[in-house]
């Protein structure tokens, strides 16, 4: 019998997808339910606040190394 499972769509750029994507593998598949298009992924509903934080963090750390690669020039 199939199961219904609750989810939440998700727009946005095709590099925050990679990043929501790396973030998925790294937590065993856990958060994406679908891959729709380069630019819309369905996440599970009960884990999007938790892949929020989790998006806040990596992009915290990514704009920090930028800032610090840029700042040895």
């Amino acid at each position: 019998m199939p199961r219904a499972v609750q989810g939440v769509l998700v727009e946005c750029d095709p590099s925050i997808k990679a990043i929501i994507g790396r973030i998925d593998e790294q937590h065993n598949h856990d958060f994406i339910i679908e891959n729709i298009d380069d630019e819309h992924v369905l996440i599970k509903g009960n884990k999007h606040d938790e892949l929020k934080q989790l998006l806040k963090d990596a992009l915290k750390d990514t704009v920090r190394e930028a800032e610090e690669s840029s700042g040895s020039e």
